[in-house]
């Protein structure tokens, strides 16, 4: 498998592609690239700017090290854990709409809905604001085909984000957003454009990736009859499973964007300065040379140091929650509905084709009988 590749995009630019995992994962620590992004150039107005390109996920050190020192302590493992029945309620609820239809989209009231929910409870956004903040994280993340709905929605979403801060700031909560604005290192703390820029990246982007975590694993145990019948039968397996849904369907299946800071050699090839860097996290994680029988789903794979979540310093500062939110996900679905089943023939199914290894819908029956 090659290290790194060009392709050619509509541009004419000529970016380089990063596909073995060796290389993709030396390249995720490359301290000689660059996710600063430049608004201008993206057609972002100042405004929106200043809040979307703030975000941890397109900075550099040392804005990105003092930004992520000052909030891990709000996504450790052993905080997140103790979210885990605030987690069970939304499963729970969910779930209980699910008792009735004979055939269900389990993307539509399932997988996706449910990081959503998460996130929009720890983050205190009102309850009659939640199917909005779908909408606006929908066409955010729609794509091209969106595109044009997509300032005016930000702008509005932008403004609720700040509505929220300055609630929390004088009436706090018991959730993520205070704990974000209760952050204070010696004299520092976070300011409104990096607390608005950070909640942003939670409700757009923070669970669109679990959702497709749940929506593939889901579709990867009903594929095959037995792993989910194992899964029913061994639950202390789930963790172990988890990490090779991610590795075998990697949610994100490219990282974005990032870029040659300085000329640079990489495996024999000069990279100038400027060059756009693809890395394919999804070819990486079924790279032969590192997984053995990389082409199988093993949900017993102990040794398994895929890169679903990054590596190096933008490692996801939100797998914990991820892994929390998929292990109750999948529980809490195998419990209450354990004759689950496809409501399709596999063939019928089809898979998103971009940055995203996800799909779209997944058609179930809670009470099984799938179709030949």
């Amino acid at each position: 498998m090659t290290s790194a590749q060009e392709s050619t995009p509509p541009d004419g630019t000529t970016p380089v592609l990063v596909t073995g995992f060796d290389a993709a994962r030396r390249m995720l620590s490359e301290r000689r690239t660059s996710k600063v992004l430049d608004a201008a150039a993206m057609g972002l107005s100042p405004e929106l700017g200043d809040a979307m390109l703030r975000m941890i996920l397109f900075l550099d050190p040392p804005d990105h090290t003092r930004l992520r020192r000052m909030v891990s302590a709000a996504f450790s493992a052993a905080h997140i854990e103790a979210l885990r029945p605030r987690i069970e309620r939304v499963a729970a609820g969910l779930l209980d709409a699910m008792d009735g239809p004979e055939t269900l989209d389990l993307i539509e009231v399932y997988a996706w809905p449910l990081p959503l929910q998460v996130i929009c409870d720890l983050l205190g956004v009102p309850t009659d604001s939640r199917e909005e903040f779908r909408a606006w994280t929908a066409i955010v993340a729609g794509g091209a085909a969106r595109e044009h709905e997509r300032p005016a929605q930000l702008t509005r979403l932008l403004g609720v984000i700040r509505g929220m801060i300055a609630d929390q700031r004088v009436h706090p909560g018991d959730g993520l957003l205070t704990d974000l604005i209760a952050v204070r290192e010696e004299q520092d703390r976070l300011s409104d454009g990096e607390l608005t820029s950070m909640v942003f990246a939670l409700l757009v982007g923070g669970h669109e990736s679990t959702a497709s975590l749940i929506g593939n694993g889901v579709f990867r145990l009903l594929e095959d009859r037995e792993r989910w019948n194992r899964l029913r039968a061994e639950p202390g397996l789930l963790p172990t499973a988890i990490e090779e849904f991610v590795r075998f369907d990697s949610p994100l299946a490219t990282t974005t964007y990032r870029a040659a800071a300085e000329t640079f050699e990489f495996d024999g090839r000069t990279i100038a300065a400027g060059t756009p860097i693809g890395i394919s996290l999804a070819q990486a994680n079924r790279d032969q040379s590192r997984f053995p029988r990389a082409d199988r789903l093993e949900m017993d794979r102990v040794e398994n140091p895929h890169l679903g979540f990054g590596h190096g310093t933008h490692y996801c500062l939100g797998a914990p929650l991820a892994r929390m939110e998929a292990q109750v996900a999948f529980a809490a679905l195998m419990n209450r509905y354990p004759d689950l089943d496809l409501a399709v023939p596999v063939g019928e199914l089809t898979w998103r084709s971009d940055f995203m290894r996800t799909l779209p819908s997944l058609p179930v029956r809670p009470r099984g009988t799938r179709p030949n």
